[in-house]
């Protein structure tokens, strides 16, 4: 019962804002159970993402408005932690094959050029495929898959064998922390729960989750090949793709 309760806080208070009190203990069965309950951390704000969709659509804001409103209340939910780290990726990504030098520009505060070139695209595209999903009519159902599949991935990208590319930080803690059975099971549940989407074609929810792991699994391997393993900038990065490509599944 104590490493449940101190793996539900840790989830919390690393991907939310909301303040719970601090873990009493903090090893790899703890940060491995944060990671695999990181999509019912999450759900509150999928939830409110929700109703803002449903408020803009109540008040007849323009869809593109709503979308932006929405996924800002989830970027302003989780202080930016995701975006944050998909620019730091991008940015380590782009500047050398050399793994140290990489993992120094991921590490330091700022983003350049590659950085926040990546992040307004991938925003353009959550808010552009968000805001078809909800002249479709259903928005709000997109959104809420969206949010929960981008962070079902984290226990996709902490399972075990993905080793962390420093020794330490974040994914020094959660690195190869999640048992691969675990993943799987996250991974199946999530694309079952969202096959029973209300508003959407059974299919439809699902294949947004299967190409929700599949492109973050891409950028995964991606990451692991050139950084040799994962950050904590790496798990933000997956977690924005998946959101991005299930909303992209979604939009029409």
């Amino acid at each position: 019962m104590g490493t449940l309760s101190d793996s539900a806080r840790l989830a919390v208070g690393t991907l939310t804002t909301v303040r719970v009190p601090a873990p009493t203990v903090i090893n790899r069965r703890v940060a491995g159970a944060a990671m695999t309950l990181g999509p019912l951390a999450a759900l509150p704000l999928a939830v409110v993402a929700g109703l803002v969709i449903a408020g803009g659509q109540a008040v007849g804001l323009p869809e593109l408005a709503s979308a932006g409103l929405a996924l800002g209340a989830v970027a302003l939910g989780s202080r930016g932690l995701h975006l944050d780290g998909l620019a730091d990726t991008a940015d380590g990504l782009g500047a050398s094959y050399d793994r140290v030098k990489a993992l120094d520009v991921m590490r330091r505060g700022d983003s350049g050029p590659t950085g926040v070139a990546t992040l307004l695209f991938v925003l353009l595209v959550q808010c552009g495929a968000l805001a078809g999903a909800t002249a479709a009519g259903h928005g709000i159902a997109a959104v809420v898959v969206a949010v929960v599949a981008g962070r079902c991935v984290l226990s996709l990208c902490c399972a075990r064998g993905v080793p962390s590319a420093r020794p330490d930080g974040l994914g020094a803690t959660v690195a190869g922390s999640v048992p691969a059975v675990t993943a799987v099971a996250v991974f199946v549940l999530a694309a079952g729960l969202a096959a029973l989407s209300p508003g959407l074609p059974w299919w439809r929810g699902a294949l947004a989750v299967v190409l929700a792991y599949g492109v973050a699994g891409v950028l995964l391997i991606r990451c692991v090949r050139r950084l040799g393993g994962i950050t904590g900038d790496v798990l933000g990065g997956c977690v924005e793709v998946a959101v991005a490509t299930a909303l992209v599944t979604l939009a029409p």
